[in-house]
């Protein structure tokens, strides 16, 4: 198994690499439009695969998940990642406005050689944008939930004659707001649902086990599914990597021009990831955050390959509990939350991307205008999920803070780059975020499994998923008989826990000694199981 965990995971980072390589051969060709789409075929069905499948994972994780947390400690759990995801959002904004601020890569003199951009002006505000995530929290009907979701426009109305000075009628444009349908799944209103849901039936225990079964059943056969087209990534992520350098225009004109705004945004998401989100990682576990990162390595490089935190969701799941044993009750939890609201990554491009703009039209930026960008990138950011580029969310704060929107759409000739490095950001977040919630909560969650139903439940989970934790396991609980066995022989502390040591003859820890010491002893001594 671990063989093929390997072998996986350099096929995956091969692929990325040879797909770049393939798709800087095949660009002096010049190829046909027909020649792009088949090159990218075999990318769009895999993603249309792996998409087909998130809504189901979503709902059967996050409900059978909170199933087998005590309210108590799902709410622990909660508050935890919402502090979390806001407090490194609000860091790579930051991280992003001193290096803009710093390097300067704006130059008044691009406008001449990348020209005017073609936005058009549309009045959004900040609050719009914050209005339109509480809406989506509460969907108003859950199954148009799961593929649609409410976003404000504006409209033009009839323009209204206005008399000048002169006493000549001219048009005021004037917009009219309302709330539409776009055709996106709504992450954030069945995240909130499923979490609702999850809560209620660990309330009612026993009385709800039907209903718990069915969803981790459905969670297992979801992932067996994952399981069976793992062997697919590669060969979508050459296609998809391939298919986006071919059809680039006038890309070494492109990466002249706005080179240094590249290199801006990339060194700012290589400090977010290298230095702030591991900082963060040690400060709270003092554990290796780059161990942590090794692990999590084919979930990067398929973040890389899709440019999609939810298509990496399954990959991340199996990266998070099966190379780093992160409990899955906080996995199947942070990590759905986090593709929608965790834009780490999306806040420091946009942060960026704004004092770009304003560089480019010297613009001086106050103070007051720099901490009203962060503000703004942060609450905008939050939940802009798979917005292209982000477009409406730097829009919303070119907007705040007066700035033109026009040349906005320059920044989306290198955006297939910067996207896809972002998003790796993305989901590293995510992953030490869950690492982070895991180690802050993992004492509530093993008090938690001493209840015989969230026991069982676990020992069902492993059932469906083939990974018992220890063939000792079956054969304590195949005799009747106490069984005298060394606790270091069972996959961790925790299993043994769950079979209800008692040490022979006396208490399971010594009276004396330190408590390092004390659980030394503990992992060599003979336990007594009854069953």
């Amino acid at each position: 198994m671990g063989m093929k965990k390997d072998l996986l995971l350099v096929l995956t980072i091969e692929c990325v690499v040879f797909g770049v390589v393939l798709g800087f051969v095949v660009r002096p060709f010049n190829p046909s439009q027909d020649t792009v789409s088949l090159i990218g075929f075999p990318g769009e069905i895999f993603l249309q695969l792996v998409e087909m499948m998130i809504l189901p994972l979503i709902i059967s994780s996050v409900i059978s998940a909170l199933a087998q947390v005590r309210p108590k400690d799902a709410r622990r759990i909660g508050c935890v990642t919402v502090v979390y995801y806001m407090i490194t959002t609000f860091l790579s904004t930051f991280t992003g406005i001193i290096l803009v601020s710093s390097i300067h890569p704006g130059d008044p003199a691009l406008i001449h050689s990348l020209g005017e951009g073609t936005l058009e002006h549309t009045p959004l505000s900040t609050l719009d944008a914050f209005l339109d995530q509480i809406r989506n929290m509460f969907p108003e009907n859950i199954v148009q939930a799961t593929f649609q979701q409410r976003q404000t426009e504006y409209i033009a109305i009839k323009p209204k004659l206005i008399r000048n000075g002169t006493g000549n009628a001219t048009a005021g444009d004037k917009f009219k707001p309302v709330l539409t349908y776009q055709n996106e799944m709504n992450v954030l209103g069945l995240v909130v649902f499923c979490t609702g849901f999850g809560v209620i039936l660990s309330l009612l225990g026993e009385q709800a086990r039907l209903m718990i079964d069915f969803f981790i059943v459905l969670d297992a056969i979801i992932m067996k599914w994952v399981s069976a087209l793992m062997w697919c990534y590669p060969v979508g992520i050459l296609s998809l990597v391939c298919q986006n350098i071919v059809k680039v225009e006038n890309l070494s004109e492109t990466a002249q021009a706005l080179a240094m705004y590249v290199v801006t945004v990339i060194c700012g998401l290589m400090i977010h990831s290298l230095l702030t989100l591991p900082l963060l990682y040690f400060v709270v576990t003092r554990k290796s955050p780059f161990n942590f990162m090794t692990g999590m390595l084919q979930a990067l490089a398929t973040a890389f390959g899709t440019a999609s935190s939810g298509a990496t969701l399954p990959v991340t799941f199996r990266a998070l509990e099966e190379n780093l044993k992160i409990d899955r009750r906080v996995t199947r939890f942070v990590l759905p939350l986090g593709a929608t609201i965790t834009m780490d990554g999306t806040a420091l491009y946009e942060a960026v991307a704004v004092i770009f703009i304003a560089q480019l039209h010297n613009i001086k930026l106050t103070m007051f205008d720099l901490l009203t960008i962060s503000i703004t990138t942060t609450v905008a950011s939050i939940g802009s999920g798979s917005v292209p580029a982000g477009l409406d969310t730097i829009y919303v704060v070119l907007n705040t803070v007066g700035l033109p929107a026009k040349d906005l759409s320059l920044l989306l000739t290198v955006d297939w780059l910067l996207d896809r490095i972002r998003t790796s950001v993305n989901v590293l977040g995510d992953g030490f975020g869950a690492g982070i919630i895991n180690h802050l909560c993992k004492h509530t969650l093993v008090e938690a499994d001493t209840d015989d139903l969230i026991r069982q439940i676990r020992d069902d989970i492993r059932v469906l998923n083939d990974v018992p934790k220890s063939p000792l396991r079956a054969m304590v609980q195949s005799t009747a008989t106490p069984l005298a066995i060394p606790l270091h022989n069972f996959y961790d502390v925790e299993e043994a826990r769950e079979l209800q040591p008692r040490r022979v003859g006396g208490n399971l820890r010594p009276s004396t000694g330190s408590s390092n010491d004390e659980e030394r002893r503990s992992l060599t001594n003979p336990l007594e199981f009854t069953v």
